[in-house]
């Protein structure tokens, strides 16, 4: 099978002719001190990952110093030097004045899709090309402050709506551009809570999360792509509201959060594919290869058994990651990860529980 076929075999809930393996992000410390100065595509043949992500294309609009600029939104990001990863430290919108004379970006400027559009005509067909968006909850957060919003959750509900239709209906029109384009599969990366449980209450997100979620899900179904839905954190106190947009896949169910993916597996498994669930945070960052192999082994006896389960980190492989940790990982998966899966391994490794050593 090709990558492609994998991907899109697990997503449909079925056995491939081995577990996928795909990564949401993988920051560039990890790709140099593997192969060096190459590039992100470069990497990902050279791993031979089932599937590539692709993000937006954004513009700087305007540098303030050589770590800080601002983008076509009108937020302010600063680059964190050891790591690469920009940050959020400002937005644009500060009242309901500035969301009245606020204009997004132009979700068809001609920039928009250039790097998706390399993707399609190096990958189409043989590596399944996810196509990373959002739903309204972490950009209506970056335009208006963490804080201000769930405040405005309370005080404000008007205000909220309204905003996340002006995030919601760019998201919509860029996601539906990158189906059109050649996107495999569709995600967005809103994450909606930490490990000890949502950023906001239960009835909070029904409110003024869900429905925007579902918008993007639907979109999704009505184009006939896949979509896989990723949120950090422990989310059981919304995974049913989740699952029932019409999802394909959720991802990461991170371990150290109390997401086991056994469980969720178990109990949402004839209705989504798992994607997961590898500790990036601790394991991936500060264990052994030896540690590593046995924890790959544990979450292929217990998410694919079956099909349905994509193997990918907790998170993401960041600049902690210990890059041979990372590799053990995915020769790990592609030697116990192949269908059927060993009866014996499933056996050994479906009860343990590795990640107990890091709560």
């Amino acid at each position: 099978m090709t990558g492609y076929e994998r991907m899109m075999t697990a997503l449909s809930r079925r056995e491939p002719d081995m577990v996928p393996v795909w990564e949401l992000i993988i920051n560039r410390p990890v790709i140099e001190a593997l192969f060096g100065d190459i590039s992100y595509f470069d990497f990902v043949e050279r791993m031979d990952l089932d599937g590539v992500t692709v993000f937006e294309d954004n513009l700087v609009v305007k540098w303030f110093d050589s770590q800080t600029y601002q983008d076509e939104w009108g937020i302010v990001w600063r680059i964190e030097p050891e790591t690469g990863i920009p940050y959020r430290i400002d937005g644009p919108i500060k009242s309901e004045k500035d969301l009245d004379n606020y204009t997004p970006p132009d979700p068809d400027a001609d920039h928009r899709l250039k790097t998706l559009e390399e993707a399609v005509r190096r990958f189409k067909g043989e590596k399944a090309i996810v196509f990373l968006g959002h739903d309204a909850f972490e950009f209506s957060h970056y335009l208006y402050g963490m804080e201000n919003l769930l405040v405005a959750y309370i005080t404000n509900p008007e205000f909220v709506h309204r905003l996340a239709r002006v995030v919601i209906d760019y998201k919509k029109r860029v996601m539906e551009r990158a189906i059109e384009m050649g996107a495999d599969i569709v995600m967005t990366g809103d994450d909606y809570a930490d490990r000890r449980g949502p950023i906001m209450s239960p009835d909070h997100f029904r409110e003024f999360v869900l429905p925007y979620l579902k918008e993007m899900v639907d979109l999704a179904k009505s184009k006939g792509v896949p979509f896989i839905k990723h949120t950090d954190g422990n989310i059981w106190p919304i995974i049913d509201m989740i699952v029932d947009t019409g999802i394909d896949g959720l991802d990461p169910l991170e371990p150290i959060a109390g997401m086991d993916i056994g469980r969720v597996k178990e109990l949402y498994g004839d209705r989504i594919a798992v994607v997961g669930n590898v500790d990036c945070g601790e394991l991936l960052s500060r264990g052994t290869v030896e540690e590593v192999v046995e924890a790959v082994k544990e979450t292929i006896a217990k998410a694919s058994p079956g099909g349905g389960h994509i193997l990918a980190s907790s998170n993401s492989i960041h600049p902690a990651v210990k890059p041979e940790n990372y590799k053990a990982m995915v020769e790990a998966a592609r030697e116990f990860g192949r269908y059927p899966i060993d009866p014996k391994l499933i056996e050994e490794y479906k009860g343990r529980n590795y990640i107990a050593k890091y709560l």
